[in-house]
């Protein structure tokens, strides 16, 4: 496990407003499982299902965070698997601006 990867979407995800769901980034060998349906976001690292699920590598990740990627074109290019409630996806730009 990359525990930067890690740390990082925790931070964010502890410092955003609850997502309304659950959430399952799966980055290389990582997997960040947020679940935002209650007070407060919670991360963990389990590999559990969850509403929605974003596949993406750590360098793709880099740079939807450094600015350098369009997260729509990622997407349309392949460089994001998403899968489940896209209405959450919309939400994890929040967690990575």
């Amino acid at each position: 496990m990359n525990q930067d990867v890690f740390d990082q979407l925790k931070q964010r995800a502890d410092n955003a407003s609850p997502i309304g769901g659950t959430l399952k980034f799966v980055v290389d060998d990582t997997i960040v499982f947020i679940d935002g349906t209650g007070a407060e976001n919670q991360t963990t690292s389990e590999d559990k299902e969850a509403d929605c699920s974003i596949t993406v590598s750590q360098s793709v990740l880099e740079k939807l965070r450094d600015g350098e990627l369009n997260p729509m074109m990622a997407v349309m290019g392949g460089q994001i698997k998403i899968g489940g409630d896209m209405g959450l996806a919309m939400k994890v730009q929040s967690l990575l601006a």
